[in-house]
């Protein structure tokens, strides 16, 4: 069966299809995405702007169009913290479902930590042991920990790296003071959950995924020799630290210009650098390794669970 997934994020509208059956590993098709970085589009009382709602609307139409194109027999609609959060989001949802012919479910925070976590788990095995999984979307941080398929602990803090820049980074390159205001932010919203994972077993294993990680650490990581076509990597906190501040003193059409940074990535990988320094350190984690499964195989994964038969 080719399955897709219509991936409604703060920074994209996505949609990835693949050929999947039970037991098996679901095997990509088409991987289509649109940038609309959501975040600029919110007003004063947290709405999505008309013109946001054009984008997000035109946005979904083509991969509408792609999944057509490329035969999706069933999809599964989803919507991130931008849709959940806004002022005007069950509107927004309806009309967004209208024009994707399938209706969008709503995740919440915990949901996608938890989905996110069940990806990185049948990626990397058992042999793990337990993984602490980070995420970095636009407009959240998801953070998981667990020795099994669900975790024992999953959160979603509002620190996405779209999230961040709105709020602090205004400034293109940002100024000192909005990277320190950015820092001292990140910090405090990571206090709780630093105090909570405290009180739970290490990980044996860290992971990391969604673009921004793996943006950065094109930029700042290592690459892992591994079995298969896949390039993996693993990045320090060292070597994080060291770029962050440097990303900082660049304007974002210059960004460009160095490995692993995206055109559509490279107006918020500073804040997206900063939530990644801030997690790192706030958790007690020196390296971590890119996972290249997240949310979207996380919700095939599941929906393939479903599939399956239980006697």
């Amino acid at each position: 069966m080719r399955l897709g997934v219509l991936d409604i994020g703060s920074n994209t509208v996505h949609l990835l299809a693949v050929d999947a059956e039970p037991d098996a590993r679901p095997d990509p098709a088409a991987d289509v995405g649109s940038t609309v970085r959501l975040m600029r589009y919110l007003d004063d009382d947290g709405a999505i702007t008309d013109e946001g709602v054009e984008t997000l609307g035109a946005a979904v139409r083509k991969a509408v169009k792609a999944a057509d194109k490329f035969g999706v027999e069933e999809m599964v609609g989803i919507a991130t913290s931008a849709i959940r959060e806004a002022a005007n989001g069950p509107e927004v949802l309806a009309h967004l479902s209208e024009l994707a012919g399938v209706e969008l479910q709503v995740l919440s925070g915990q949901q996608e930590a938890e989905l996110t976590f069940l990806a990185a788990r049948r990626w990397h095995g058992w042999a793990a042991g337990r993984l602490l999984v980070l995420d970095i979307g636009g407009g959240s941080l998801e953070i998981a920990t667990g020795l099994d398929e669900r975790p024992d602990f999953a959160v979603s803090v509002p620190l996405g790296a779209g999230r961040l820049t709105r709020q602090f980074l205004r400034s293109d390159p940002p100024t000192e003071e909005e990277v320190r205001e950015a820092k001292d932010h990140a910090k405090k919203v990571l206090a709780s959950v630093a105090k909570d994972l405290a009180k739970l077993p290490p990980p044996d294993h860290v992971v990391a995924t969604s673009k921004t990680f793996r943006s950065l650490a094109r930029l700042a990581g290592q690459q892992v020799a591994v079995v298969g076509p896949e390039e993996r990597r693993r990045m320090r906190l060292a070597d994080l630290a060291d770029w962050t501040p440097r990303l900082a003193k660049i304007p974002a059409e210059q960004r460009m210009e160095l490995p692993g940074i995206t055109p559509e990535r490279t107006y918020q990988i500073v804040g997206g650098a900063i939530v990644a320094q801030r997690a790192m350190k706030a958790l007690g984690v020196e390296e971590l390794e890119i996972c290249p499964w997240a949310l979207r195989e996380g919700v095939i994964l599941r929906r393939l669970d479903q599939l399956t038969p239980t006697t």
